[in-house]
């Protein structure tokens, strides 16, 4: 859990509520109002907000898969003055809800922070990502749903490798200390798959062994960060020359271009 102060004094707290298998439904939150980000299940939403007597002030939708949205519904029985934010592009999960793209901004000021929404296109084709840059102690917050996991990427479902490379590389440019909350804890296989790829990565292996015992002990592997990212990620690190000669070596291809070699990484985690 982060724990900071905004200008109001009014602590605020990041938790992730556990839903389905392997999901996190992140639950943004001071003493009195909470924002959550792609509730795919509502019940334990419900639970945590009843416990600590809080109101739903805003929901905010990365992308229409229904492991992020099917909790929406039953969620605006409960608290129906609740903000939705969803993409555009879309299907969007509620009829009240508020289609927003690309450099919109999404205000919670209950909370004090505002989002600004960036398109991030290859796991679906609408799918967006909510960034906060003043964030909590000074560390920026990134909401990206599917398109960027601690150690690897979302699969493509709709969009393409050219896509899903654009989409990344943008989210890569953010500041190092932006803290990445996505929505499913996969970074251990993830982590494994790099590992593969990128053996002599000496960061790589710490984070690794680092990994392993938090899952041991049930600790979430989340929030990752922007820096850590780019220094283990294999799909933020195609130009990296150890990388592509691992792909090249693997698929037998002249890989010259760093778009190849996302794809070629994508193909193999596919099946990895």
């Amino acid at each position: 859990m982060v724990n900071s102060n905004l200008l109001n004094n009014d602590p605020i707290h990041i938790s992730g509520i556990s839903a389905f298998q392997d999901n996190y439904i992140w639950l943004l939150a001071n003493n009195k109002q909470a924002v959550v980000v792609d509730p795919g299940q509502a019940e334990p939403v419900a639970r945590v907000l009843a416990e600590r007597e809080l109101e739903l002030s805003a929901i905010l939708i990365t992308h229409h898969h229904y492991d992020h949205t099917g909790g929406v519904k039953d969620l605006l029985k409960q608290w129906p003055n609740a903000k939705i934010y969803a993409p555009s592009a879309e299907p969007l999960p509620a009829s009240s809800a508020i289609g927003v793209t690309d450099g919109d901004t999404v205000l919670v000021p209950e909370l004090g922070l505002e989002f600004s929404v960036l398109s991030v296109p290859g796991h679906t084709l609408g799918h967006i990502a909510f960034y906060e840059p003043t964030g909590i102690a000074n560390l920026p917050l990134l909401f990206c749903g599917d398109t960027l996991f601690s150690g690897g990427c979302g699969r493509l479902f709709e969009g393409t490798p050219e896509q899903m490379h654009q989409s990344l590389t943008r989210l890569a440019a953010l500041p190092d200390a932006t803290l990445v909350y996505c929505t499913h804890e996969y970074t251990q296989s993830n982590l494994a798959f790099c590992h593969s790829v990128e053996p002599n990565n000496a960061e790589l292996k710490k984070h690794l062994q680092k990994i392993a015992k938090l899952r041991q002990q049930g600790v979430p592997s989340l929030p990752s960060s922007i820096g850590l990212e780019k220094a283990i990620n294999v799909f933020l690190r195609p130009h990296v020359a150890g990388v592509k000669a691992r792909l090249q070596a693997h698929t037998g291809l002249e890989l010259d271009e760093d778009i190849k070699v996302f794809a070629a990484l994508r193909r193999w985690k596919d099946v990895f």
